[in-house]
C-alpha cells in the first residue's frame, strides 16, 4: 500500500477506457479537434458560465506557472503561503515563467492565507516605488498543502482585498475536486463567484494520466496563453488524448465520485489514528491528506509492514489517500499501526 501521494495511483478505470477510442482513427491537431471543443462545453457546465479560456496541459506546474506567466509581470510579485507548491515544489518554473517575478512567501495557520494578512503584505509592499517588485497576483491552494481547504467566504475575503488594490486571484486546484467535495459548494462559488481569475485545474492527482487544464474566468485576459503554452511546449500536437481523458473526468460527476473516495479513506484513517495512543494531528482533515506525529515504534512498524508513506521534516509523516485506496487498505494500516 502507498500512502506517500495521490500521483502513485494509476488511472481510474473509466479513464482508461475513454482514451481507447481516442487512440484511433484521424482528427486535427493542437487542439482543433472534437474532444477539445468539447471540453470548453463541459467546463462551462461545470463552472455555469461560458466566459472561459480553456488550455489543456499536462503537468500542475506547466498549468499553475502558465496562468502566472499571464498575470503578472516580471517586474510583479506572486504573494503565496509559504507552504505553497509553486512556493517549494515547482522548481523555480513561476519566476522562470514569468521572466523574473518574485515569490512572496506568507504565513497562515493550517496552510491557509487569511485576507488581513494578505492585506498588510500588498500594504507594505511599496506599490509605486521603483525600486520594489510590484504585488500583482495571490495564488491560493486548494485543497492546501496542510490538507486544509478555503470555503467561498474565505476566498471571497482574499479576492476583495486582492481586487481592491488592484491584483489579480490565481487558484493552484492541483485537489480543487477534492476541495469541492468536501466544502459542498459548487465549483462556480469556489472560484469566480468569489472572485478568482485564473484556476489551475487538476486531474492527474484524481483519476486521470497526465491531464490539466488552465482555465481563465476572463477570456481577456487570456489574449496570450496560447503563445505562452506553445512557447513552454504544452501545446500538445495530439491534444484529444488529454481533452478525452478531461471530457471523461468531468462527465456524470466522476471527478467528483473519485474525490469522495479518497477523502472518505482519509476521514476513515484520520478517525482511526486519533484513536490510538499517541497520535496527533497537526492539522484538520478536510480534504485527503493527513499531517500526524505518530510514536517512533508506531511510525517503525508500519513502514516494516511495507506501507510506504512520507516521514516530514518536522517530525511527523505525511499521508495521502488516493481514489484507488479501499477502506480494506485503511484498516490494515490502523491494525499494523495499532500492533
Amino acid at each position: 500500500m502507498n500512502f506517500c501521494s495521490d500521483n502513485t495511483a494509476g488511472a481510474a478505470p473509466e479513464i482508461l477506457e475513454a482514451l481507447g477510442p481516442a487512440l484511433s482513427g484521424a482528427a486535427m491537431p493542437y487542439g482543433n479537434d472534437a474532444a477539445t471543443r468539447q471540453l470548453e462545453s463541459a467546463l462551462a457546465e461545470v463552472f455555469e458560465t461560458d466566459r472561459l479560456a480553456v488550455f489543456p496541459v499536462a503537468t500542475g506546474s506547466a498549468a499553475n506557472s502558465l496562468a502566472l506567466a499571464t498575470l503578472c509581470p516580471p517586474w510583479g510579485s506572486i504573494l503565496c503561503h509559504r507552504g505553497s507548491h509553486i512556493n517549494v515544489d515547482e522548481c523555480g518554473a513561476p519566476e522562470m515563467f514569468t521572466g523574473g517575478a518574485k515569490l512572496i512567501a506568507l504565513d497562515g495557520e493550517h496552510g491557509r492565507l487569511d485576507a488581513g494578512t494578505v492585506a498588510a503584505a500588498i500594504d507594505a509592499a511599496g506599490s509605486g516605488n521603483v525600486h520594489r517588485v510590484q504585488p500583482s497576483v495571490v495564488s491560493l491552494t486548494q485543497a492546501t498543502e496542510a490538507g486544509t481547504v478555503y470555503r467561498p467566504e474565505a476566498v471571497a475575503a482574499i479576492a476583495e482585498i486582492a481586487r481592491s488594490r488592484g491584483l489579480r486571484v490565481h487558484m493552484d486546484g492541483a485537489r480543487f475536486a477534492n476541495a469541492v467535495v468536501s466544502t459542498g459548494s459548487s465549483p462556480a462559488d469556489l472560484t469566480w463567484r468569489a472572485g478568482v481569475d485564473v484556476l489551475s485545474l487538476g486531474a492527474t492527482k484524481n483519476g486521470c494520466i497526465a491531464a490539466e487544464v488552465v482555465v481563465f474566468f476572463d477570456p481577456d485576459l487570456a489574449a496570450d496563453t496560447r503563445f505562452r503554452r506553445k512557447r513552454a511546449g504544452h501545446l500538445f500536437s495530439k491534444m484529444r488524448f488529454l481533452s478525452a481523458q478531461l471530457n471523461t473526468w468531468l462527465a456524470d460527476g466522476l471527478w467528483l465520485r473519485l474525490a469522495r473516495q479518497s477523502n472518505g479513506a482519509a476521514r476513515r484513517l484520520a478517525d482511526g489514528l486519533e484513536a490510538l495512543p499517541g497520535v496527533r494531528l497537526q492539522h484538520p482533515v478536510e480534504a485527503n491528506e493527513i499531517f500526524a506525529v505518530l510514536p517512533d515504534p508506531m511510525a517503525d512498524r508500519v513502514e516494516s509492514a511495507g506501507i510506504l508513506f512520507y516521514r516530514w521534516g518536522d517530525g511527523s509523516v505525511r499521508l495521502v489517500t488516493s481514489f484507488a485506496i479501499t477502506d480494506t487498505d485503511v484498516d490494515r494500516f490502523l491494525a499494523v499501526a495499532a500492533g
